[in-house]
């Protein structure tokens, strides 16, 4: 999903009256970031409060690539990782995912295995459908054992878009908070729904409902959802002792646009990328009774940022054996404070770009290779800013191009590299990342090995269903990570 997609965002359709109503009654992020420009990196990093090259999801493959948690990686989240659930069990948490986890599918990557204590959803994201010969339809799990796949037992018509999983994945929410409130017991729920990923889904009632097609009836529903959630919260009595925090995991794939695209409001570019419109995303904190309502926050944050925010709501400390790079927000959310911090911009094993206040510096640019580009692959369909948005990895370490996000959120106009801003700016941008490197250990990748036979051939719990695939004989290879 990406910044411009909410009304309270701007966007001029007004079709998610229930997170602006969220961001009216709560504070609302403008300079929100998450870790990576693709869903897995930034979900672990989410979990651990760490950069994706820190925790192992990145590849060495090849220079400044994306890459993610396929059917065929053998990798996923390290042992030596410690996750958000796992953490605030110390505190007598009960938690849970619901929807995508993507952190590896592989029996030892299970969420359960790594702090959650009841899961409802699926490893990987919802494509297919699939012949279950070449490719096996994606698991849905509940808890340790898959109670089906995708395509299969739960539908998704291709043609149409229609399917119930969102309001099957909103259930499950209410559920598990009434569940939770009844036994007074502390909770952490990450619902992590996918509807906006394409292939793009809505159920019956919301198809159609939209001005901006299948993918705003996907919004719709999502919005719907997180109204209901919030409203239940309420009824339960329990609004107050709930911090509730809503984001996306990159900006919108304009790949998919327009059919199954969103929008990245004025923002260059998209998913995949590390300009604005590939990392900047809509948030916005709700905690009645404690966040001011109709607040609006120019703190730099990032999604690492609700691990160590989560831990200080939580009484907890972080762990102090390893660098964590989220910092805590309850400062900037409940008095309005501004933490000075950067935000680095990191495609796969390469730091990108680093922003220090207003300043945007990059170090390397990319959208995708001419090979790809020629193929019809556009990150960043009808916005060509000449050697800004390159078809070659260019690379500006020496003189890096600067923007002012403020005065060019679009990042169009490069700073002179004469002027005496440039100078000034960079001095400081400068010190910032030869600390940042002089401290960065990389962690060992984890997405540089796949192998078809370690896909969802017979997850736990096949058996009893009958729906157990037969691997083919395994053989590794190196995953070729084109972006």
């Amino acid at each position: 999903m990406g910044w411009g997609d909410l009304g309270a965002f701007g966007e001029p359709s007004k079709e998610t009256p229930n997170l602006d109503q969220m961001a009216s009654e709560g504070m609302l992020f403008l300079d929100f970031y998450t870790a990576s420009p693709l869903c897995s990196p930034s979900r672990a990093a989410l979990l651990t409060g760490r950069l994706p090259v820190r925790n192992g999801f990145y590849t060495t493959n090849g220079h400044a690539r994306n890459a993610y948690t396929p059917q065929d990686i053998v990798g996923g989240i390290p042992d030596s990782e410690l996750l958000l659930p796992e953490l605030l069990k110390k505190a007598g948490y009960i938690n849970k995912i619901i929807g995508k986890w993507h952190l590896g599918h592989r029996p030892q990557f299970h969420p359960l295995k790594h702090g959650f204590d009841e899961w409802f959803g699926s490893p990987n994201c919802h494509f297919g459908p699939f012949d279950n010969r070449a490719l096996p339809n994606i698991p849905v799990y509940r808890d340790w054992e898959m109670i089906g796949r995708y395509y299969e037992d739960f539908k998704i018509d291709r043609k149409t878009g229609e399917a119930n999983l969102t309001q099957i994945y909103l259930q499950e929410a209410l559920d598990f908070i009434s569940k939770q409130q009844a036994s007074q017991q502390p909770f952490f729920l990450y619902w992590a729904i996918d509807a906006t990923h394409a292939p793009v889904y809505a159920s019956k009632h919301f198809l159609g409902t939209s001005q901006r097609g299948l993918y705003g009836d996907a919004v719709r529903e999502i919005d719907d959802s997180i109204g209901k959630i919030l409203k239940h919260l309420q009824k339960l009595g329990i609004s107050e002792n709930t911090f509730v925090f809503f984001t996306s995991d990159n900006g919108a794939a304009l790949i998919s646009a327009p059919r199954e695209g969103g929008s990245n409001g004025r923002f260059l570019c998209g998913k995949q990328t590390t300009f604005e419109g590939g990392m900047r995303e809509p948030a916005i904190a709700w905690w009645p009774g404690h966040i001011p309502a109709g607040g609006v926050s120019h703190q730099l944050g990032n999604v690492m940022d609700l691990f160590t925010t989560s831990l200080s709501l939580a009484g907890l400390q972080p762990p102090s054996d390893r660098q964590i790079d989220g910092i805590d927000l309850l400062p900037a959310i409940l008095q309005g404070k501004l933490i000075d911090r950067p935000i680095f911009y990191y495609r796969g094993n390469e730091m990108m770009a680093v922003r220090v206040g207003l300043y945007k510096a990059h170090y390397w640019t990319w959208s995708n290779s001419w090979e790809e580009y020629s193929k019809g692959i556009d990150f960043c369909p009808g916005q060509n800013v000449s050697g800004v948005t390159t078809h070659t990895q260019e690379e500006h370490t020496t003189l890096p191009l600067l923007f002012h996000l403020g005065r060019d959120p679009g990042e169009k106009y490069p700073l002179s590299f004469a002027s005496d801003e440039y100078q000034r700016a960079m001095e400081r941008i400068s010190l910032v990342v030869q600390q940042h490197k002089a401290t960065m250990v990389p962690g060992e990748p984890q997405l540089n090995v796949c192998n078809k036979a370690v896909m969802n051939w017979s997850p736990p719990g096949c058996e009893k269903l009958g729906k157990c695939l037969k691997p083919p004989k395994s053989d590794p290879k190196k995953c070729f990570w084109p972006h």
